[in-house]
């Protein structure tokens, strides 16, 4: 562990301006805090952020970054606020700290929605300040080393999973390649402990079997660049155990069949020099078509800039070369902390494209499940390039769309999208991209996302942006439905309802906006009781608490009928007390009751009209519903809970359509009136379950 002066010293040597006695004060502060706390491998607690402060200091960061390294745990783990550290340090390195630090109100929830809820808060400090980050992956990269002093195997299986998830890609996505190849190799030690063994052992062999291969390969490749009059430095190294086991599980292969084992480094001294390397390693040894990559000319987005090439060695054994300036290479290693090595006086502020992509997951995500599932897809997929069609670059996930590409462009692009033309031909949204791709997205303003986008699309922010539009458009359908249901429960008051009244009834439902309650009377979350006492408190009185007087069960009757003519309800359109009604006679037959907006009726249909009306207080028919329900284990049986809690039988229920991930139903159900199905309607739009839900 670090002591004191050591740290000190170590933030003076690049940064001889810095506030010595503020640093002093923080490496007190959190001794003092932690006290006697211990970790799990018995060290004093106060090692572990000294450590974190250590890793800061290696990337030469500023003395705000070293004290919110030192500081990082005080909240979470001892009886320090924010406002003791703001009324200590200041206002900058008191946003740092609760930046890094996890709610405390969290630790009650289920352990997705805490992982959900750590990530947002990271996510939206880190959006501010990249520094949240960097101490973040500093903090995570140090409990990692020490992981194997944790008793738990859950505990440490979950900490482990959580990293190779979220922070190793993290890591990668600001192009901190050293934390993130040191995270995933803790990682895979702990997730597949056999695996882990059996590679190294594997690599162990190696080493003793070829004499010094790597040094001697390096020093051939370093001669063949020398003699063409370039100065540059060469080394080799085996990729580490976890790269080759993700390269034997993504090709199917056994650890024999992994022929790309070495990989080795060309610095050179300027980017010409690059290309130049880069010619003379094709000439001399044969080069792998397909597995050259050009990172100089188009960068990663984080920055990453490099060759990649493979070479045939001696006609049998294939090598990987990356070719860099030193410049590249530090950046290569420590991405955006290396930016600020270089850069003191133009420090990112970290809102880079793909952090303001996770910004908006972050606000469009409506549970734990989805943000966990979206910002995983949004930092951790291999990439492809396309471009628009003035020359813009947008990197995305193999398999994006058209869809994906237009909402990496903007989110508004992506809403409005109806068309797309790739390479100059007209193709369908649903079709691949591939890597230099010229994609023209063709847009209208009336458009909007659909729901079957979700059945192709890959990116977290597609997908977020269209479920939230999804779920907008559904709410608004309801909350009409629940305008139209609410003008008919106030007729029922004894009173008029003006502003004043609904401002008072809001209050009283606990809500903000008129909005609010219309989609609460829509989705069936409240009843006509509640909504009539919130109204005018006590005019339902009248009513017998123990009489159901929303579902008063009446014969139906039809005004407009001789008396004695039967008739029988149309089962084209199903018609329901509420609805406007006509009747059709025909010679012989019943009279058949159509609702007036049946399409039997404008197919010019050879009978008598009559203009027909329900009887009064006419209740209980046959109402057929259209439900498209996510193809998942559980929502048959939500949807069929669903027709239970709105007193609703099922007579008929059948399924009429697969398209996974979605199946269609058509259910018949016995309701009591138009208003009655109107509720059953909008409790099934408002469900997780339903993807659709419409009368027939």
């Amino acid at each position: 562990m670090l002591r004191q002066y050591e740290l000190v010293e170590r933030v003076k040597s690049y940064d001889p301006d810095a506030d010595e006695a503020a640093l002093n004060r923080a490496y007190v502060y959190t001794v003092q805090k932690h006290g006697t706390q211990k970790r799990a491998s018995g060290d004093p607690y106060f090692s572990h952020p000294v450590e974190v402060a250590g890793l800061m200091t290696d990337l030469q960061l500023d003395q705000e970054t070293i004290i919110t390294a030192l500081l990082h745990d005080t909240v979470e783990d001892t009886l320090a606020t924010i406002e003791d550290i703001e009324a200590n340090f200041g206002v900058d390195i008191a946003r740092l700290v609760d930046g890094v630090t996890k709610l405390s109100k969290i630790e009650a929830m289920p352990e997705n929605e805490r992982a959900a809820e750590n990530l947002r808060k990271f996510l939206l400090a880190m959006s501010e300040d990249i520094r949240v980050l960097l101490v973040k992956l500093a903090d995570r990269l140090h409990n990692m080393r020490t992981l194997h002093f944790i008793k738990s195997p859950e505990k440490r299986q979950r900490i482990a999973r959580e990293t190779m998830d979220i922070y190793a890609p993290l890591a990668e996505r600001v192009g901190m390649y050293e934390y993130m190849r040191e995270m995933q190799l803790l990682a895979f030690e702990q997730l597949e402990p056999e695996a882990f063994r059996t590679i190294n052992d594997r690599l162990e062999v190696l080493r003793n079997q070829d004499g010094g291969q790597v040094d001697a390969i390096a020093l051939k490749i370093k001669q063949a660049l020398a003699e063409a009059g370039l100065k540059v430095e060469v080394s080799g190294r085996e990729k580490h155990p976890y790269s080759i086991w993700h390269k034997m599980a993504e090709r199917h292969v056994s650890f024999e069949q992994v022929t790309d084992i070495m990989a080795f480094r060309v610095i050179c001294d300027d980017v010409a020099d690059c290309y130049r390397a880069m010619g003379i390693l094709h000439t001399t040894w044969q080069f792998l078509p397909g597995k050259f990559k050009d990172y100089i000319s188009t960068p990663k987005s984080n920055g990453y800039r490099s060759l990649h090439t493979s070479l045939m060695y001696e006609s049998s054994m294939r090598v990987e070369v990356q070719i860099r300036t030193r410049e590249m290479h530090q950046r290569n290693e420590f991405g955006l902390a290396a930016h600020w090595a270089y850069k003191q006086g133009e420090r990112p502020d970290g809102q880079v494209g793909w952090l303001r992509d996770l910004i908006e997951i972050v606000d469009a995500a409506h549970d734990a499940e989805e943000l966990l599932e979206h910002t995983r897809l949004a930092i951790y997929q291999d990439r492809i390039f396309a471009f628009t069609p003035k020359g813009g670059l947008f990197q995305l996930p193999k398999g994006a769309s058209p869809i994906d590409f237009a909402f990496a462009v903007h989110t508004d692009l992506g809403a409005q999208a109806v068309g797309a033309k790739i390479n100059g031909r007209h193709m369908p949204l649903r079709t691949q991209l591939n890597n230099g791709d010229v994609v023209e997205i063709i847009k209208s303003k009336k458009a909007e996302p659909q729901l079957s986008w979700l059945s192709f699309v890959v990116t977290g922010k597609a997908r977020a942006a269209i479920r939230r539009a999804v779920r907008l458009k559904e709410r608004a359908e309801v909350a009409e439905i629940g305008g139209k249901l609410f003008d008919a429960i106030a007729t029922r008051v004894p009173a008029k309802i003006g502003k004043k009244a609904m401002r008072e009834a809001l209050k009283r439902l606990d809500m903000d906006e008129e909005e609010d309650l219309m989609y609460a009377i829509g989705a069936a979350k409240l009843s006509d009781r509640d909504v009539m006492e919130a109204l005018v408190p006590g005019c339902t009185a009248e009513f017998d608490e123990d009489e159901d007087w929303t579902r008063r069960e009446h014969a139906i009757s039809i005004r407009g009928l001789t008396p004695g003519v039967g008739f029988e309800l149309a089962a084209c359109c199903h018609p329901v007390p509420g609805d406007r009604i006509v009747g059709l006679r025909n010679p012989g037959a019943r009279v058949e009751v159509h609702s007036i907006n049946c399409l039997e009726l404008a197919n010019g249909v050879d009978a008598d009209w009559l203009d027909l009306s329900w009887g009064k207080r006419s209740q209980g028919a046959l109402g057929r519903l259209r439900v498209t329900l996510y193809d998942r284990p559980g929502t048959l049986a939500e949807m069929a809970g669903i027709f239970a809690q709105n007193v609703a039988n099922v007579t008929s229920l059948e399924q009429v359509e697969l398209d996974h991930p979605f199946t269609t139903y058509e259910i018949d159900a016995e309701v009591q009136d138009l208003a009655h199905l109107t509720r059953i309607v909008s409790a099934l739009r408002a469900s997780d379950a339903i993807a659709q839900a419409e009368r027939v």
